[in-house]
């Protein structure tokens, strides 16, 4: 259900216009300013010379051949900038015992993964940088690498061995430890005797975000103040990070993103190219600009995902779930990313989901590999608790002998339970799974395609047709900052607004917050042309500059709108009661008599009145003021809220899988999720879409190789397969709504809902689909020749009459235990 017009849900109203984006006037017409098309007077072109080992220390660098090169102006090693390069820092240390190495921008001696920047070109263009770095002879004494998880675990070859360990922490969430639950064990005993005990493992693969426009950096070092353009989610992060580990004081360095074309996370970091840009820039003295190559980006931004999961849970006889107990294996490749530590923890809430355990259990051992660093990517640990959990309902309701729907109407929390704790010991402020359950089934079709598949299974049809289901919840909004220190995160997560109202009374908003591409400009345009009552083109939203909106926390984990926005109404709130006196004065009249309406300041029981523009145009002149009343209505804001917010929703998609091939094709998709208020449909709706592509997209296509040597051989969109709209289908969407109760505006968030929700209702569909074929797991990506050999695997041991051992499809997977050599930790 696609909303394309410009119209309000009530007369006159902003909030839940469906306004088409003010961004998209310059991005589609070209007229933008990506950080690539910046030039600079006297501006240098970098190039990185990148290892091609996963895993070796620098015997020598011969840089003279390169620096002789035409166009060349030096070559920069880690040893010139050694002590001066800052460092890529992490913010979430999970507890005092994380081993956390140290991760420079250009190494100087040890690489830990193929890609790192062992020397920097400085040249006269890009294409000289670039024919240079070639030229830059690197001797390298090779060592062995460790590229699997599992074998990470065991400590046989070491991703840095002057750690000692591949083990950066172990975290552990216990809810009979933190009195919101009982205890594990005791739930999985009784459920061995006389209950239901259900062991899975599952693998999230690897995932690239794949993000529209690559990377790139600008740095002019000229002047007093060093100015920094980059294609990032972190502006003011960065700013603080590159004066923390360099040195240079706070205010004299300035971080501007400009238009940045998408990140999903992936640029939810403060980079090694950064920091080399930086400290280059400041050793040559003139701007320099790198911009990555496609190849470059795939190989060297960092990745998302890649756990290994290992579940039990415990239900009575009757499908009533009892205990759940998650063991994780993570990896963080050869680092420790900006929050990559954190994103399992962020999965620990949301294992159990929508559903009333009364025992819960949560371990994960973070691992460090030879591999490409690995840290947030859109949903960061909320899809990958979402699709265990959710793939191991579809296994309860099979045991029980019910329909996967049934079994989560048993289990998840009711309407009137809210505000419920869970045995996470998190607190759902508001909720209805039953009415978006209800809407997804009837727009789904539900029970006439079940009546079909019941059709298709009888005839023997060789394509045969699956139902998937995915009911989910996640924690948005990541920012209570009391929360996120009790939990070590090394910063806050509140969020600034400021609200400038012009003499002409057209309004600016600076916010912290800094778009890549979620229509910030346009929504909270919206927000305070509906709040303050000025026209919604009178609204100039300024974002991403460090030294305009000088104070934020940025974009990510779905709280902009959760977060920042409220920071926003926050300040135009603050607008009003400044301007109340004002207006009282010039109406004459007490302040306690005036009501503000409709963008207008008012004398109740009269019709005397004043819009903002009056009040605007008056304060600014200060002829007529109230005595003690500065000349000003502008205000600042900042929110810090109590709690996450928690949307959620329901995902029915339907699959028919071709028996003799593996070949799936989608039927149907219907989405129906609760986000609270919504702010703008035509923006939602976008955001939905394009999540529901990403989760699919990891469901059936998408996965990150190596090879044995740590090379990446999907290093190109050759090679590494995203989805096309040939791929896809049209989906249907649709809302119910409970605001949150947290926020003035009842928002919750919808940045990663489709991304988070898809990926299990895809594959729990695919697996359904063949599931009377003795196929209970195919491991994703979902591809064609996957399927295949699960049905024939299956077909198998059915043949051997062992059809109550379904067999766990694992292609090229080791045996080892997932959780083998998971130590007891403590929540910290």
């Amino acid at each position: 259900m696609t909303v394309t017009e410009d119209r309000p849900t009530e007369a006159g109203g902003e909030i839940g216009r469906a306004r088409r984006r003010k961004e998209d006037q310059r991005l589609i017409t070209g007229r933008t300013r990506w950080t690539d098309n910046i030039q600079l007077p006297g501006m240098l072109h970098l190039a990185m010379v990148r290892s091609p080992f996963a895993h070796a220390r620098i015997t020598s660098i011969d840089t003279a051949t390169a620096k002789a090169a035409p166009g060349v102006v030096a070559v920069v090693t880690g040893a010139d900038v050694e002590g001066k390069q800052g460092l890529v820092a992490t913010a979430w240390p999970l507890n005092a015992e994380q081993k956390t190495p140290d991760h420079l921008p250009i190494v100087v001696e040890h690489v830990a993964c193929a890609g790192e920047i062992v020397a920097v070109v400085v040249a006269r263009s890009a294409a000289a940088a670039r024919d240079a770095a070639e030229l830059v002879d690197v001797d390298y004494e090779e060592l062995p690498a460790v590229l699997d998880l599992k074998e990470a675990a065991t400590d046989e070859v070491l991703a840095h061995p002057d750690l000692g360990t591949n083990t950066s922490a172990v975290w552990t969430l216990d809810s009979a430890a933190q009195g919101s639950g009982t205890d594990v064990e005791e739930a999985i005993a009784k459920a061995r005797e006389g209950g239901i005990l259900i062991e899975r493992e599952y693998r999230q693969q690897r995932l690239l975000p794949a993000f529209m426009e690559p990377r790139s950096t600008v740095c002019d070092p000229t002047g007093e103040q060093l100015t920094v353009w980059t294609s990032t989610q972190v502006p003011h992060i960065l700013k603080f990070l590159v004066a923390a580990t360099t040195g240079m004081p706070e205010s004299k360095v300035r971080v501007i993103a400009p238009d940045v074309g998408g990140g999903f996370g992936g640029k939810l970091q403060t980079t090694p190219e950064e920091f080399a840009t930086v400290a280059v820039a400041r050793l040559v003295g003139k701007p320099c600009k790198y911009t990555e190559t496609r190849s470059e980006s795939l190989l060297s931004g960092h990745h998302g995902r890649d756990q290994w999961q290992k579940l039990t849970l415990a239900a009575e006889k009757d499908g009533t779930v009892t205990g759940l107990k998650v063991e994780l294996l993570a990896d963080l490749g050869a680092y420790v990313g900006l929050v990559g530590g954190g994103v399992p923890v962020l999965g620990a809430w949301m294992f159990n989901s929508i559903y009333k355990f009364d025992a819960y259990h949560f371990t994960v051992r973070t691992l460090l590999t030879n591999k490409t660093w690995v840290d947030a990517y859109r949903g960061a640990g909320r899809p990958e608790a979402t699709y265990a959990i959710e793939r191991l309902m579809d296994e309860l309701a099979v045991e029980v002998g019910v329909d996967p729907l049934q079994i989560r109407e048993k289990n998840w929390i009711t309407h009137e339970e809210f505000p419920f704790t869970t045995v996470a010991g998190m607190t759902y402020d508001s909720g209805n799974y039953e009415a978006a359950t209800a809407r997804a089934k009837e727009l789904f079709g539900y029970d006439e395609l079940r009546a079909e598949q019941a059709r298709r299974r009888e005839s023997g049809d060789p394509v045969q047709l699956g139902i998937g289901i995915s009911t989910f919840t996640e924690m948005c909004g990541l920012a209570p900052s009391r929360i996120l220190g009790a939990l070590n995160y090394a910063a806050g997560g509140w969020e600034s607004a400021s609200i400038r109202v012009l003499a002409t009374g057209k309004v600016e908003v600076l916010t912290g917050t800094s778009p890549h591409g979620q229509g910030h400009e346009t929504a909270w345009s919206q927000i305070v042309a509906d709040r303050l009552g000025v026209p919604f083109e009178d609204v100039e939203v300024l974002h991403g500059d460090t030294q305009i909106a000088s104070k934020g926390m940025d974009t990510y984990g779905s709280r902009s709108l959760v977060v920042g926005a409220e920071a926003v109404v926050r300040a135009a709130d603050k607008v009003i009661e400044k301007a109340k006196p004002i207006a009282a004065h010039l109406l004459e009249a007490s302040v306690d008599d005036i009501e503000f309406t409709g963008g207008r300041f008012g004398v109740k029981g009269t019709d005397k009145g004043l819009g903002m523009a009056d009040v605007a145009i008056a304060t600014w002149t200060g002829h007529n003021l109230p005595d003690g009343v500065e000349p000003s209505i502008d205000a600042d804001a900042t929110f810090d809220p109590e709690n996450f917010s928690f949307p959620h929703g329901t995902h029915l998609c339907a699959m028919e899988v071709d028996t003799e091939t593996g070949a799936t094709t989608m039927r149907k998709y219907v989405c129906v999720d609760d986000i609270g208020t919504i702010i703008n449909p035509l923006i939602v709706e976008g955001q939905v879409h394009g999540g529901l592509v990403q989760g699919i997209s990891q469901a059936l296509w998408e996965g990150a190789e190596y090879d044995e040597q740590g090379t990446l051989v999907t290093g190109s969109f050759v090679d590494y397969t995203l989805p096309t709209t040939a791929d896809t289908i049209s989906f249907v969407t649709d809302h119910t709504t409970s605001p949150s109760t947290y926020t003035k505006l009842g928002t919750k968030g919808v940045g990663e809902a489709g991304a988070i929700a898809s990926t299990p209702a895809v594959v729990n569909a695919v697996v359904d689909a063949v599931r009377h074929l003795g196929v209970d797991d195919i491991v994703m990506p979902c591809t064609p020749e996957r399927v295949w050999k699960a049905i024939q695997a299956g077909a198998a041991v059915t043949t051997e009459g062992e059809r109550g051992a379904q067999p766990h499809f694992d292609e090229g997977a080791p045996n080892a235990d997932p959780a083998a050599g998971l130590a007891e930790g403590s929540r910290q």
